[in-house]
């Protein structure tokens, strides 16, 4: 089993969390909520208003998402999904634990109390140039504010 940190249309609420409840695309346990302990641009781009975090650790803010525990199978169809490793890379980022639900071992217990631990995320350094002075959020939410309406796979 592998954490995960998901800060776009993969949580709660979003367009694509139905992913993460099929488990015929593999498992994956809500854990808690979370934010990343360094501040990167997470940015809204591109023709379909895709959330991407740009991997330019130090900028932008803390982003909020949520922490799950998938399986190699759930990994593998993020892996997939997410277009890794071309339009996103997976890395190791410290997430900093917010709420916790889990119900993992006693490392998982202490990882939580502490409030820091390792997950992957989605994240990517192939972006064009111009996407560094894209607004940066803290959280996404594909109705927010921000106007830029998500657009479904299934709609482009």
């Amino acid at each position: 089993m592998a954490r995960v940190f998901v800060y776009g249309t993969l949580k709660k609420g979003q367009p694509n969390y139905k992913h993460m409840i099929n488990t015929a695309k593999g498992l994956a346990k809500f854990q808690g909520r979370g934010r990343t302990v360094e501040k990167y641009p997470l940015v809204i781009a591109g023709k379909y208003n895709i959330p991407y975090m740009l991997n330019i650790p130090g900028k932008g803010h803390q982003v909020a998402g949520e922490i799950y525990l998938v399986d190699e199978q759930m990994l593998q169809f993020l892996d997939e999904f997410e277009g890794c490793p071309d339009m996103y890379q997976r890395t190791l980022m410290r997430i900093e634990v917010v709420e916790w639900e889990g119900k993992g071992g006693a490392s998982e217990a202490r990882a939580a109390t502490e409030g820091v631990m390792e997950c992957f995320v989605y994240s990517t350094t192939t972006y064009p140039p111009e996407w560094v002075s894209l607004p940066y959020h803290d959280s996404y939410d594909s109705s927010g504010k921000h106007g830029l309406s998500y657009v479904l796979r299934e709609s482009r």
